[in-house]
C-alpha cells in the first residue's frame, strides 16, 4: 500500500459559497434531449431538491427555489420513477435538471458491487466486472464504497490519480453507476502517513465531493426509494462507521417527500449489521489504528455504523426489505433481532479472487445480481468475478 508524503495543492476544489444563496431551478421532460427547457416540455412537480441539508420540492410546473445555507458545492434532486438522467450540478443562481423517460420500470434488475479499490494492477477486474455487468443488462449498478486504492494515506497526487482512473473506468459501464462513499475515500486524514494538512481544500470526505458529487443522496427506481447513505465519519487519525447529525436531519426531510409505503433500500459502506466482524479480535494495530472507538462515552466497533438505531429511527414504519454494505470483502447476510430488514454485505471486486477465510471458509471475489417486480425484490445471487 503506497504511502507517498508529499503535500501539494494541485487540485482548485469547487467553490465555497456563502450561506443564504438563493438558487432557482426547474426539474423537466426533455423530451428532444437538448438540455434546454423547451415551450411544449412539461416539468416535473413534486420532484425532491437538495443542497445536503435544505430540502424542498417543485411545484406544478417543475420550478423550485432553495435558499442554501451550507457551503456543500452541489444541488441535487432525487430522480423520480421512470425518469433518468443527471442528478447533481455545482451550485449557481440557476440550476436546470434535464431528465429523460426511461425504460419501463416494473421489472428491472440492479447490481451491488463494493471494493472496487480501483488501482493500475485492478483495471482487468473492472474490466471484468463491466463485461459481466453488459452481458446481465442491470438498470443500474451500485458500488458501495471504498471505489479507489486508497486516499487516506497518500499525497493529493496519488489520491486524486485514483479518483480519476475510477470516473474513466465507470464511465465505459452503458448504464448508470451510483457511487458511495468508503473509508479509502477520505482524503488525508490519516496525517501520521498521508502528511496532509487538514486545512487542505480536498481534506476528508471533500475530494469524494470534487470527483462525484454529493456524499449522500437518493434516486427512485421501480417504485423503490434508493439511499444512498454516507455512513463513513472520522476523528483524529482515523475513520468509524458513524452518520453525523447534518444527514440524519437530510434523511428525516428526504423520506418526508417519500408516500410512507414505498420500500426502502440503503446501501452505505461501513455496514450497519456485519457478522464478519466477529470473527475478529478488537485489536489496536499500530498502522491501521484501534478496532474500538469512544463515540458518545461508549466504546464503540469502529467497522459497523455505531448509531444505526438513528437511521432506523427516520426510516420509521416504512417498508425496508434491504440494506447493502460492503468493507469485510466477503458476501455474508446479518440480522437485528425484530427487524424485517435484509442486511446484505457484497464481496469485493479488487483483488484476490479468492482466499481462506481465518474462520475455515472460502471468500471469493464477486457482486450481488437483485432481481425486481412491482416494487418487491424477488431474488438475489452472488457472482464469482473469476479472475485470481
Amino acid at each position: 500500500m503506497k504511502t507517498l508524503f508529499t503535500l501539494i495543492f494541485t487540485i482548485a476544489a469547487l467553490p465555497l459559497f456563502a450561506q443564504d444563496t438563493e438558487i432557482n431551478g426547474v426539474v423537466f421532460h426533455d423530451v428532444n434531449g437538448n438540455g434546454r427547457k423547451d415551450v411544449k416540455e412539461a416539468g416535473l412537480p413534486n420532484v425532491t431538491v437538495s443542497d445536503q441539508a435544505i430540502t424542498t420540492v417543485t411545484d406544478e410546473k417543475g420550478e423550485f427555489t432553495l435558499t442554501s445555507t451550507t457551503d456543500f458545492p452541489y444541488v441535487f434532486i432525487t430522480q423520480p420513477t421512470g425518469y433518468t438522467g443527471k442528478y447533481y450540478y455545482p451550485k449557481a443562481a440557476t440550476v436546470t435538471f434535464a431528465l429523460a423517460k426511461s425504460k419501463d420500470q416494473k421489472e428491472f434488475t440492479f447490481i451491488h458491487a463494493s471494493d472496487t479499490h480501483v488501482d493500475s494492477l485492478n483495471l482487468l477486474r473492472i474490466a471484468r466486472l463491466r463485461q459481466m455487468v453488459d452481458s446481465i443488462g442491470p438498470a443500474f449498478v451500485i458500488v458501495s464504497g471504498d471505489l479507489i486504492r486508497d486516499a487516506l494515506r497518500v499525497n493529493e497526487a496519488t489520491a486524486s490519480n485514483y479518483y480519476k482512473m475510477y470516473l474513466a473506468e465507470i464511465s465505459k459501464f452503458s448504464m448508470p453507476v451510483y457511487s458511495g462513499v468508503g473509508n479509502h475515500e477520505l482524503f488525508g486524514i490519516e496525517r501520521d502517513k498521508s502528511l496532509v494538512s487538514s486545512e487542505h481544500p480536498l481534506y476528508g470526505k471533500k475530494m469524494f465531493r470534487h470527483f462525484l458529487g454529493p456524499d449522500y443522496y437518493s434516486f427512485n427506481y421501480g417504485g423503490i426509494h434508493f439511499i444512498s447513505i454516507d455512513g463513513v465519519d472520522y476523528q483524529n487519525l482515523y475513520y468509524f462507521g458513524g452518520v453525523d447529525s447534518l444527514q440524519l436531519a437530510w434523511l428525516e426531510n428526504d423520506l418526508n417527500y417519500v408516500a410512507p409505503n414505498m420500500p426502502i433500500v440503503t446501501f452505505n459502506h461501513i455496514p450497519f449489521v456485519s457478522p464478519g466482524f466477529s470473527f475478529q479480535d478488537y485489536d489496536n494495530d499500530v498502522f491501521y489504528g484501534p478496532s474500538l472507538l469512544m463515540q458518545n462515552g461508549k466504546l464503540e466497533h469502529r467497522h459497523i455504523v455505531y448509531n444505526y438505531n438513528e437511521v432506523r429511527k427516520r426510516i420509521g414504519q416504512r417498508p425496508y426489505p434491504l440494506a447493502l454494505s460492503g468493507h469485510y470483502h466477503a458476501a455474508m447476510e446479518g440480522a437485528m433481532t425484530g427487524d424485517q430488514t435484509r442486511f446484505v454485505q457484497t464481496s469485493a471486486i479488487t483483488r484476490p479472487g479468492e482466499f481462506e477465510h481465518e474462520a475455515g471458509f472460502t471468500v471469493r471475489s464477486g457482486f450481488t445480481v437483485y432481481k425486481v417486480k412491482d416494487g418487491e425484490i424477488v431474488s438475489s445471487e452472488f457472482v464469482p468475478l473469476n479472475l485470481r
